[in-house]
């Protein structure tokens, strides 16, 4: 029997509040159709508006639901793109996803695509060579680049299902918790997606699926095909968002998650190490553009908008001052303010860098309207509506 994961709105209104109340009404001959039995407790509304927050004892870490499932996830999470299998050593790799886990952190994310499988390999290794309880995290991974041959890469059902147990295999894990399609396809027919990752979840390789840098109307038309055909839809979304990259998540995805359940995990809250107080009119050190094979990147951040961003990066110091935190910490605490945000993902190099992010959950609480309109006026960054 397949059990839908998200529950939408419509089958909400169908019960009316009598009915959520009241339980059963009598069905012929004043009966209602089986044993009688107390009446039932109300049960107490379920929140619509901000994502349900915890705090972990000892760690100070908060959790969320992630989009509108069940499933709980740090606000905080740890990325390996760029730096693990590839940036840093697998020492340091080990260092840091100790000192996440220990601070509370609890999702990790990774791809098959991350320096080739390296990544991925990396982070199997420390799983095991920890042995924390497979049920105390969330294991994160993204379909789409597998590998050079034509049926490699994409997102057919041929490379969903083997692109997945590659990834298990190099994990050394037998489920993940949650399967990305790393970007939409044109080349594959929407419902072959949809039943492919509800085929892996109903076989155990995934417990929940996700899309990356989709847009919403294929997210819709997602959900619309789950629905259609009684399949398994979406989660989240997983999304780059930060102060100068904010018109998806800000402005299309809230609705995604009130209409459907969709949350949002969102990476590179650091613009790829741009946002930093330590520019000097070059690419920071903690910069991505300045590792190897990321010319792009460098291209990017040199060019004259990147130029212009990292000027107005230096605006939000006399903010940072008077908060007392750091630029970074800035940055990622407004990331989290977002909403339908369930976790922001951070991408560090070492155990220090993690430590000073993780501050930012400190910021958060200190972040008042008034400081986000000042960050706003300063940036000129806001999105607005365009209806």
């Amino acid at each position: 029997m397949q059990v839908s994961i998200a529950c939408t709105e419509q089958n909400l209104r169908s019960r009316s509040s009598e009915d959520r109340l009241c339980g059963p009404r009598p069905g012929p001959g004043g009966g209602n159709g089986g044993p009688a039995r107390a009446a039932l407790v109300p049960r107490p509304p379920a929140l619509t508006g901000a994502l349900r927050e915890s705090t972990g004892r000892g760690t100070g870490m908060k959790y969320r639901n992630l989009g509108k499932s069940g499933l709980r996830v740090s606000c905080l999470g740890l990325g390996t793109w760029v730096t693990f299998g590839s940036q840093i050593s697998d020492e340091i790799a080990e260092d840091v996803l100790t000192v996440a886990y220990e601070h509370g952190v609890n999702l990790f994310d990774t791809a098959e695509v991350y320096a080739a499988g390296k990544a991925e390999r990396t982070l199997g290794n420390i799983l095991k060579s920890k042995g924390w309880r497979r049920s105390s995290y969330v294991i994160t991974t993204k379909i789409f680049w597998g590998g050079q041959a034509e049926t490699e890469r994409g997102l057919s059902r041929k490379h969903i299902i083997e692109g997945l147990r590659g990834s298990l295999e190099r994990l050394q894990l037998g489920y993940v918790d949650i399967v990305f399609a790393n970007r939409s396809d044109p080349n594959s027919p929407m419902e072959e997606i949809v039943r492919a990752m509800t085929y892996v979840i109903n076989q155990g390789l995934a417990l929940y699926w996700g899309t990356s840098r989709w847009g919403a109307a294929e997210i819709m038309e997602a959900y619309s095909m789950a629905r259609q055909f009684n399949l398994i839809p979406p989660v989240c979304e997983q999304a780059e968002h930060h102060l100068f990259q904010r018109e998806k998540v800000e402005m299309q995805l809230p609705e995604l998650y009130h209409k459907i359940g969709v949350g949002s995990v969102t990476w590179s809250p650091l613009a790829c190490g741009l946002i930093t107080s330590k520019y000097d009119g070059r690419a920071p050190d903690t910069c991505k553009a300045t590792i190897k094979g990321y010319h792009w990147l460098k291209d990017k951040v040199q060019s004259e908008d990147g130029k212009k961003q990292q000027a107005k990066v230096m605006d939000l110091l006399p903010i940072a001052h008077q908060l007392g935190c750091t630029v970074a910490q800035l940055a990622i605490a407004w990331c989290l303010r977002s909403e339908g945000v369930s976790s922001v993902l951070l991408g560090v190099s070492s155990a220090e860098q993690l430590i000073e992010h993780l501050g930012a959950l400190q910021v958060l609480s200190q972040l008042t309207p008034q400081t986000v309109m000042e960050i706003d006026g300063l940036l000129g960054t806001k999105p607005h509506s365009k209806k």
